[in-house]
C-alpha cells in the first residue's frame, strides 16, 4: 500500500538512534540502569547486530569524552542537542547526535547507521554546519580554539574526522555558507536535487527538492479516471523521495513550533504521559520492609510490584507517604496537531511569566 510516511531503512535508522541515545544517557549518568532497561524495552525488539553497532558508536563518543576530560576535567557531553545555525543560514536548525564541549575544543559527532552510502567527515557541509550550530550555542561559555567533526558509520566500520581551527570554520561560514544562503533565501543561485539532499539541513523547505519530491504526481492529471500502468511506472522512482520529504516537512514544522513558531491552524499539545516507574527499586523494597510489609505485599514474583499494583496494595495515603518520592513519570512528548484537537495547547513556563508581566530568567 502506498502512502507509508517512512521507509524500512528510515525506521531502522530511527531505532538505532533511539537505542544509541539511551545507551549514551546511561553512560553519561543521566538515567540509571532500571530506567534504561524500561525505556529500552519500550523500543521493542532490538536486533543483535544493531545492539553491537550502537555499542561501537557509544564507545567512540565516550572515548572522545574521556580524552577531552584528560585536558579539561569539566568537559561536558550533550546528547541529541538541538542546534541553530541561523547566524549564517536563516531558519536553519538541526539536532546533533552528540556534542562534547570543553575549554580545549569542540567535538560534534554524527551517527550514520546506513550502509549504502559512505560518508567522509572531510569537507562535509552537514558536519560543519552542526559544528557552527554548536559554536553558536556554546561559544560564549567556552573558550575553545578548534573544532572536530566526527562521522561514525559502524556498519561500514568507518570513523572519519576533520579538525579545524575555529577561525577557519567561521571564515568558511562567512565566505561560503552565508553568501550561498543569502542567494537561496532570495530564490537565486543554482539549485539541484539529488541523493545528496538526504544530508541537507534545509531540505524540507528547499524549492528544488520540493519540486523533485512532488514529481510523484506531476503526470497524474491527464488520466480521466484511474492512473495507467505507464503513469504508475513513472511515479515509482519518486515514491520514497516524496514520503521522506513529507516526513522532513513534519519534522521541520514541529521543530519550529517548539522554538516558538505559531503555525496557523495548528498547536502543540502534550502527548500521553508514559507509565510510572520506580526510580530505585532497592530503596522501595528497604522502605516497605522496614515498615513491616510482607514479601507477598511487596513482590509479584520474581520482581517488585509495579507502581500501579503497589499503590493498590498500600492504598494511596500510605503509598504516597512511604514510596511516593521513588516514583518517576516522564512528560508526554510534544505533538503538533490541528487546533481542532480537544487537548489543551502546550504553554511553556516562560509564556506564563510573560502573561503576568514577569521576566523569567
Amino acid at each position: 500500500m502506498f502512502g507509508d510516511s517512512s521507509s524500512e531503512y528510515a525506521e531502522e535508522g530511527t531505532l538505532a538512534h533511539a537505542v544509541s541515545e539511551l545507551k549514551l544517557r546511561k553512560e553519561n549518568n543521566e538515567i540509571n540502569q532500571f530506567l534504561f532497561d524500561e525505556q529500552l524495552k519500550a523500543l521493542g525488539n532490538i536486533p543483535s547486530d544493531m545492539d553491537r553497532y550502537t555499542d561501537d558508536y557509544v564507545d567512540c563518543v565516550m572515548s572522545e569524552l574521556y580524552s577531552a576530560r584528560r585536558t579539561d576535567p569539566h568537559a561536558q557531553l550533550f546528547i541529541e542537542q538541538q542546534l541553530s545555525m541561523d547566524e549564517w543560514v536563516p531558519e536553519c536548525y538541526g539536532t546533533s547526535d552528540a556534542v562534547i564541549v570543553s575549554e580545549y575544543g569542540l567535538v560534534v559527532i554524527d551517527l550514520k547507521y546506513g550502509k549504502g552510502v559512505p560518508v567522509d567527515a572531510q569537507n562535509n557541509y552537514q558536519a560543519r554546519l552542526y559544528a557552527l550550530g554548536a559554536y553558536q550555542a556554546f561559544g560564549e561559555l567556552y573558550d575553545f580554539k578548534h573544532v572536530k567533526e566526527i562521522i561514525v558509520q559502524p556498519r561500514l566500520n568507518s570513523v572519519t574526522s576533520e579538525v579545524l581551527p575555529l577561525t577557519e570554520l567561521i571564515q568558511w561560514a562567512n565566505d561560503v555558507i552565508r553568501p550561498a544562503a543569502e542567494l537561496a533565501w532570495k530564490g537565486e543561485g543554482e539549485f539541484k536535487s539529488g541523493d545528496w539532499c538526504r544530508f541537507c539541513a534545509v531540505k524540507a523547505i528547499c524549492r528544488e527538492h520540493v519540486l523533485t519530491s512532488l514529481s510523484v504526481i506531476q503526470n497524474m492529471f491527464d488520466s480521466p479516471d484511474v492512473i495507467s500502468d505507464t503513469k504508475l511506472e513513472q511515479m515509482l522512482p519518486y515514491l520514497d523521495v516524496a514520503s521522506d520529504w513529507i516526513a522532513d516537512v513534519k519534522a521541520y514544522a514541529y521543530s519550529q513550533a517548539i522554538q516558538g513558531k505559531r503555525w496557523r491552524g495548528y498547536k502543540l499539545v502534550q502527548g500521553r504521559r508514559p507509565g510510572r516507574v520506580w526510580k530505585d527499586e532497592t530503596e522501595v523494597i528497604d522502605t516497605l520492609s522496614r515498615a513491616g510489609y510482607t514479601e507477598g505485599q511487596i513482590y509479584t514474583e520474581p520482581r517488585l510490584k509495579s507502581v500501579a499494583d503497589l499503590e493498590k496494595t498500600l492504598k494511596p495515603a500510605a503509598f504516597n507517604a512511604l514510596v511516593g518520592k521513588y516514583v518517576y513519570q516522564g512528560e508526554g512528548k510534544l505533538t503538533l496537531v490541528s487546533e481542532d484537537d480537544k487537548r489543551e495547547e502546550y504553554r511553556p513556563v516562560e509564556l506564563d511569566f510573560e502573561d503576568l508581566g514577569v521576566a523569567s530568567e
